[in-house]
Order: structure tokens, then sequence, then C-alpha cells
């Protein structure tokens, strides 16, 4: 563990929820995989994520709202990072606290579990992104190499080797140069 529990998962989800947008590179056909409440539900359950759920189309609204602000974080150098970052926590109102619950050990919340979804999911990802940042570790967020795919990864490996999402690119890359290799 390269992180924090917390930092790793909130990470991972901020990812997984950006990697549910419809795909940007043209021809890919990725289609946007939150578009209902049963989605959403799926998409908490499969991250952890416990707290306030109204399981209405307003809050998956806002869900889907962050999504390309969260995609941005992807793309920015460190200082606009910390720019929104910043702007993030203060929107939200967020004020750190030590707590325990569903066996995860002391981690931090910045929210309480009753404020909105799309609230704690931002602060979440702010979180997140300040270890990141201030750990000088603002790479590992990258894109996928396969120039099929756009997804979002974060690279948690220990040497900062992994280059495909985890969607089966990695997996089509070595088959088609094995193949190539084949055929050579």
């Amino acid at each position: 563990m390269l992180f924090t529990h917390d930092t790793e998962a909130a990470l991972s989800s901020a990812a997984a929820l950006v990697n549910t947008l419809p795909g940007s590179v043209p021809g890919d056909g990725d289609p946007d995989t939150l578009t209902t409440v049963a989605e959403l539900d799926r998409f908490l359950v499969a991250h952890g994520w416990t707290g306030r759920h109204e399981r209405t189309r307003a809050e998956l609204s806002q869900v889907r709202a962050l999504r390309p602000r969260l995609a941005r974080l992807w793309t920015m150098n460190e200082e606009q990072a910390v720019a929104e970052v910043n702007a993030l926590l203060a929107e939200h109102g967020a004020l750190p606290q030590l707590v325990s619950h569903d066996g995860w050990g002391w981690h931090l919340h910045a929210t309480p579990d009753d404020s909105p979804l799309a609230t704690r999911m931002a602060v979440e990802a702010a979180m997140a992104l300040v270890d990141l940042i201030r750990a000088g570790q603002l790479p590992r967020l990258r894109t996928c190499e396969s120039v099929t795919c756009d997804n979002v990864i974060v690279d948690l490996s220990k040497n900062r080797s992994r280059r495909y999402c985890d969607a089966g690119c990695g997996n089509r890359a070595n088959v088609a140069a094995y193949r190539a290799r084949k055929r050579g």
C-alpha cells in the first residue's frame, strides 16, 4: 500500500466515477454507464459508499455533474490541481475529522454522513488528491495507453508501471503484440 486505505479507495472510486462517462475516443462506442438511479446504486455498492443516499433523479444528476470536473483533474498540472482541490474543499465546507466504521479503522471524513452524495464524493476525491499532491505523486493519475480507450487510471503500483485500465486493454495490447511477433 502506497497511501492510506481511504486515500487509495477514494482515488479508485473517483477514477471509476470518471470512467462512467461516455468515451471521448471517436468510434469507441463507450456508453454512459451512470444514467439511472439503479446504476448509481450498483456503483455505490461496488465502491463501498456509505451514508446518505436518496435514490432520486436529482441526486443522480448531481453525481453525474461532478464527473467532468473530476475528469479534468487527470489533465491538470500541479498548480491547477491544487486550485481545483482547494475549490472543491471550500465549496463543500470540508472539515476533516478522524472516524472509524465498518472495519476500516481510523480514516478521514471531511463531510458528515448525511451530506448529499455528490458533496461527499467531491470531498473524498479532493482529500485523496491532497495526499497525492503532498507526496509529489500527481503523475500517478493517468489515462489508459490503449489508442482505443480513454479511461482514467490511478497507478498505485510501487514502481509506477501501470499503463492500462481494468477494461481489458492491457490484455488486448499483449495479444496484439504477440500476434505481431508471430507474423514477423
